[in-house]
């Protein structure tokens, strides 16, 4: 059908008749006006997509009352304007494109449908880890390294870039995925297909809200669910409340965008964000470069928001420019959002929208501070960083203890490093890692820590050489202007050398420690310390040995190093002593912002950013030289190790099966509160004696040979192996850590993937029984593949992480949730039960349903498939199986 709305079309320049917009003003209705922006973009789509099909004209108006129904649970279709993909979970999805090409073609269908029909980027980013640093070869040791590992991947990539259209490879050793996105791929106001519209945004990694700074409003989803989007499918989503969280005043002059982030990331956290959107307003957000905005937006799955916007203002679009975009498109642009009412003046208080809930923050109230030692909400002012992590050590094990006894606090272990004698203690510093997308795109903490580097070093301040030391920056703008402002030399004298450019230390890519550090550590089972710019430090993600993990700015990763611990207290204690026996403390190289904005105008120009982004496709020789099969359906290699056609679609028909009520199912694993992506699917090394490592053995390599478990996501016999196979997995059947269960038919102790199949082989289904925020984490997708292939049919969590739960729908796995006031222990389950749930013939969003225990006893919960298209999606087994049988019939 033709689009409702065709009568708000009209040409933005009248000069160009062929280049249109829907005029959102043509509305005449006073309640767009009082729309949030980021509600505004939302309504735009509707309109734009309106076909009374897969958007209706109810959908456009329950946006436009947003309002009235912000708070009743009222589903809206989204399609964003674009994807975006970084390889650890590309890889997955264009495995899963190419084994639906061959579902699609054994049901009958032309396997070609399968093909992006929105537009995608994949950027090759999360490969490449820290072998090598402290040398001055160690960028191109480790990019060599990347290469020689993950050659099989990168030319499945490269097949996948020619046989699929609308799909746009950015090699690797170009940068960060979402500093590309923000620098180069975001287009803030789309000119595609004769029409202008807001650019938006999902992604399969969950700081895609980075761009959320720029104005284009964009969150994580899952992999599944993004491979529908590539397929033309909107997303379905309940229409969010927004949170206006207003800033006021000005940064104290020590303050960086780190510390401001770290502060909204704990205050949000206790508001309770989680499945809303954040909107900024107020003056305080005319202070913030974009760069800050980016770093504040980024960390929004931190504190629990889908989407933490900032919508477009003059900052913007002088930022469009300051980054070599095209000046006449950037016009283009301001009038664009001009002319529909999406441009902001933070000052202007007239144009404030509604909100659902409105929260300040004085920007003149930050200081300086970290987050950790094991999630990223929980804040410690620096002042406090010393008194806090002694108090962890003693402290029950938790989120803010180790329960290391009281005598062992000041254990000492001596140790040689190169010939030369050290010590290592509770607290030392064993990684510092200026890594991850959070902080390097932002040019005042780069050239912050540049400049503090220069001034540590002029003092005669060193870094310990068995401090694993790295810089990671997320394009290469950031060592163009580092090296240009001179402070690149004074970065590598401490150690913080360029090592690649993608996510390393902060997705755990953050390779080996010397063996000497990990043997003391694990002498004297210390509680050694990692430090990053990044914006993830839950436990094992970081590295292994590292058990206290803080996320900091750049500048304090250069100065816990220096000090080489995390017992200091800046105020009183001096990082080091000089040669000349002069103490030198913290305050005495610490760079002002006034100092840091001076280099940033100069250094950090339009030009650099030109150079760098018109070769970006073509600068890798490795890439380039790459040689990829041109079929149109993929060739599996039963050899490879990397690459395997994946059994979620064996057996497919066209017609529908009637799901099933689940019988006596056994209990897996049994968790508490915020077990994480990570800990469900880990994304670091795979440990020797796993049943990964068994596989990998059995298929002829070595461990040197066996990468990442992110890195070997486009293998599900290694993913399954590797589900629930973190190191630190608590499991309340065991007591101690470890990636263990109970195969409670034998009372066996076993691995998680041997339980599951012994489970598996003799028919039992399996359910996961969790405690609140179940998922948290990175928008993985093989967390809830994994536990689908181990044969667990269903979830029990008192509360879901918004991305998970998503996945988990389009798994057909089921997400139970917990009836309010009601938990595991409340209804006195222990999990050695056996669980029947109860699955009704006709099913409704969010309904209750009963489960009954093998004792007697009978309670219930709801069924969380929140909209008629999820429960369509589980009808069909999940949501890959729906799109197939769509384009198959």
């Amino acid at each position: 059908m033709s689009n409702p709305f065709v009568r708000f079309v009209e040409p933005l320049d009248p000069k160009q008749p062929q280049k249109k917009f829907f005029n959102l003003s043509k509305l005449e209705d006073v309640r767009y006006a009082r729309l949030p922006f980021s509600i505004r973009i939302l309504l735009e789509a509707a309109i734009r997509n309106c076909d009374e099909f897969l958007v209706k004209k109810g959908d456009v108006e329950n946006i436009l009352n947003w309002k009235v129904m912000q708070c009743k649970n009222v589903e809206v279709p989204f399609k964003p304007a674009r994807v975006i993909l970084q390889d650890f979970t590309g890889v997955p999805a264009v495995v899963d494109f190419a084994a639906m090409r061959d579902a699609v073609k054994n049901l009958g269908g032309d396997p070609e449908k399968i093909n992006p029909i929105c537009p995608a980027d994949l950027v090759i980013d999360h490969s490449i880890q820290v072998d090598f640093n402290r040398q001055s070869d160690s960028l191109q040791k480790n990019q060599d390294l990347e290469f020689e590992r993950n050659k099989e991947r990168f030319e499945f990539l490269k097949w996948g870039s020619q046989a699929f259209r609308n799909l746009r490879i950015i090699p690797p050793g170009s940068g960060i995925i979402h500093q590309v996105n923000l620098e180069y791929l975001a287009r803030v106001v789309m000119d595609q297909d004769g029409y202008y519209y807001p650019d938006s945004v999902v992604g399969t990694d969950s700081h895609t809200t980075m761009i959320d700074g720029l104005g284009v409003l964009g969150w994580g989803v899952g992999g599944i669910e993004a491979e529908a989007v590539m397929l033309g499918q909107p997303i379905s989503m309940v229409l969010p409340e927004v949170v206006g969280y207003k800033l006021v005043g000005n940064p104290q002059p020590l303050v960086t965008s780190t510390d401001i982030v770290l502060t909204i990331t704990k205050h949000l956290r206790q508001v309770g964000v989680v499945g809303k959107f954040v909107e900024f307003f107020g003056p305080g957000v005319a202070q913030l470069s974009i760069a800050d905005r980016a770093t504040i937006a980024n960390m929004c799955p931190e504190y629990g928001a889908t989407a933490a916007y900032f919508p477009v203002d003059d900052i913007s679009i002088g930022y469009l420019i300051q980054t070599g975009r095209d000046k006449e498109k950037v016009m283009c642009t301001k009038r664009y959002l001009e002319a529909v009412g999406m441009l902001r003046d933070f000052n202007n208080s007239s144009q404030d929208p509604d909100f659902t809930q409105v929260v300040e923050l004085d920007l003149h109230t930050v200081v300086p501070c970290c987050s950790g030692p094991k999630r990223p909400q929980d804040k410690v002012a620096v002042s406090d960083m010393k008194k806090d992590f002694e108090s962890c050590l003693g402290a029950k094990q938790g989120f803010k203890g180790f329960q290391i006894a009281p005598d062992r606090h000041n254990s000492i272990v001596k140790f040689n490093f190169e010939g030369r004698n050290f010590e290592l203690t509770h607290g030392s510093v064993v990684i510092a890692a200026i890594t991850s997308c959070t902080n390097t795109s932002n040019p005042s903490v780069m050239l912050g820590a540049g400049l503090l580097a220069k001034k540590a070093v002029e003092a005669g301040l060193t870094v310990k050489p068995y401090i694993k030391t790295s810089l990671s920056p997320g394009s290469g703008v950031v060592t163009y202007y580092l090296r240009e402002s001179g402070v690149m030399r004074y970065l590598s004298q401490l150690g913080f050398d360029v090592v690649g450019y993608g996510c390393m230390t902060c997705i755990g890519n953050s390779g080996p420690l010397p063996e000497s550090v990990v043997e003391a550590i694990t002498q004297g089972d210390l509680v050694a310390v990692g430090v990053l710019s990044g914006n993830r430090n839950f436990e094992g993600r970081v590295h292994p040995n590292t058990r206290a993990n803080y996320l900091a700015s750049p500048l304090l990763v250069i100065a816990y190093a220096i000090a080489g611990t995390i017992r200091i207290d800046f105020e009183k204690d001096p990082l080091g002593i000089n040669a000349s026996g002069k103490k030198i403390f913290l305050k005495d190289i610490w760079p002002t912002r006034n100092d840091i904005q001076a280099v940033e105008h100069q250094f950090v120009i339009p030009a650099m950013f030109k150079e760098v982004y018109e070769k970006i496709e073509t600068v890798n020789k490795a890439w380039n030289a790459l040689e990829a099969p041109t079929d149109k359906l993929y060739t599996w290699n039963p050899k490879s190790t990397y690459i395997k056609s994946p059994p979620f679609f064996d057996g497919l028909t066209l017609a529908l099966q009637t799901p099933k009520t689940i019988e006596d199912a056994y209990v897996l694993l049994s968790f508490g509160d915020s077990v994480t992506t990570d800990h469900i699917s880990p994304a670091g090394n795979i440990a020797r004696n796993s049943p990964a490592a068994r596989y990998l053995t059995s298929r002829g390599l070595t461990p040197r040979e066996f990468n990442s478990y992110g890195s070997r996501r486009g293998n599900d016999a290694v993913m399954a192996r590797g589900t629930f196979a973190n190191i630190r997995l608590v499991n309340k059947f065991i007591d101690k850590q470890g990636p263990q269960t109970i195969h409670f038919p034998s009372g066996e102790i076993l691995d998680v993937f041997d339980a599951a199949e012994r489970y598996k082989q003799a028919g039992h289904p399996l359910i996961v029984l969790a405690g609140k925020e179940y998922g948290a984490g990175s928008s993985r997708d093989w967390a809830a593949k994994g536990p689908f292939l181990l044969g667990v049919k269903a979830v029990l969590a008192e509360s879901y992480e918004r991305i998970h739960r998503s996945n988990l729908v389009g798994m057909g796995v089921i997400p139970l949730q917990y009836l309010p006031g009601e938990d595991a222990g409340t209804l006195g389950l222990t999990g050695r039960e056996r669980y029947t749930i109860i699955i009704p013939e006709k099913l409704k969003p969010q309904m209750n349903i009963p489960i009954k225990l093998d004792t007697g006893k009978t309670f219930h919960a709801i069924m969380r498939f929140d909209t008629d298209v999820e429960l369509t999606y589980f009808h069909n087994g999940g949501i890959l199986n729906y799109m197939i049988r769509k384009m198959a019939s």
